[in-house]
């Protein structure tokens, strides 16, 4: 199949090829895609990092050769600041935390895609980070408004939340909370927690529907409106602001 890669800040997937059908997630700036089908102005594609199916707007990707992704993958960075800046054609050209880089040209101030040359003004990082900084990209996202299918800091959902910071930090996660919730090590106690360990809620009907980053003496920071910090305990998050739980705690992950 081939491989396009996405060339605006963000692109909505949709579960249509329409613009009015829903958002089921996002793809960033230099996220690599594979193209399954092409319907007039929408491609269905398939999200290489997670496998999420979906269609975008043909204008917002760019198709490349196997000899353009083979060049462009072997090496990924990401920005990492909530919002960065690129240069491209003399103008600037906004991006968010996550949006990926590929093998930078020499002397690693400009990625070229194509005939098209971005030039880079923000710090990136690579590479598998430490749990110690799982947390601290977790806060670059702090206050974020929620928005589901996000994946930016322009708007997120729970789980785009979770995968992004762990992406950022050189972990692969699945998309949705459910399937986060098959990954890593069940604690049988919170206080066995640590923080970035990832915490899940359960509906009324034992499905999982929420998760979020376990913090330092009992709170959760997750995405709830917007990126938030709440209390945590064995029943689940509390809101003080409301004064009563919003999520009902299923069980903590250790993921690594």
């Amino acid at each position: 199949m081939s491989k396009s890669i996405c060339q605006v800040s963000v692109s909505p997937v949709r579960k249509e090829p329409s613009d009015t059908s829903e958002m089921i997630t996002q793809i960033l700036f230099g996220e690599f895609v594979e193209v399954l089908e092409v319907l007039k102005n929408w491609v269905k594609i398939k999200i290489i990092f997670d496998g999420y199916e979906g269609w975008v707007d043909i204008k917002q990707i760019l198709m490349l050769s196997d000899l353009e992704y083979s060049a462009l993958s072997q090496e990924t960075s990401f920005i990492s600041e909530p919002f960065g800046l690129l240069v491209y054609d003399h103008k600037p050209f906004p991006v968010t935390i996550g949006a990926e880089i590929h093998t930078l040209q020499e002397p690693d101030t400009f990625q070229l895609i194509q005939s098209k040359k971005f030039f880079i003004e923000d710090s990136l990082i690579k590479g598998k980070q430490t749990k110690e900084k799982i947390l601290d990209f977790a806060f670059k996202y702090i206050n974020t408004p929620y928005l589901w299918g996000g994946k930016s800091t322009y708007g997120i959902d729970c789980s785009g939340f979770t995968q992004m910071v762990y992406k950022i930090c050189g972990y692969k996660l699945p998309r949705d909370a459910y399937q986060q919730a098959e990954i890593g090590e069940v604690l049988s106690f919170i206080e066995e927690s640590e923080p970035g360990d990832l915490a899940f809620f359960e509906n009324s009907e034992g499905k999982i529907i929420h998760v979020g980053f376990v913090l330092p003496e009992q709170k959760i920071l997750h995405a709830h409106g917007k990126v938030r910090i709440d209390n945590l305990d064995y029943t689940g998050i509390f809101n003080s602001e409301i004064n009563r739980y919003t999520h009902q705690l299923r069980f903590i992950r250790k993921i690594f």
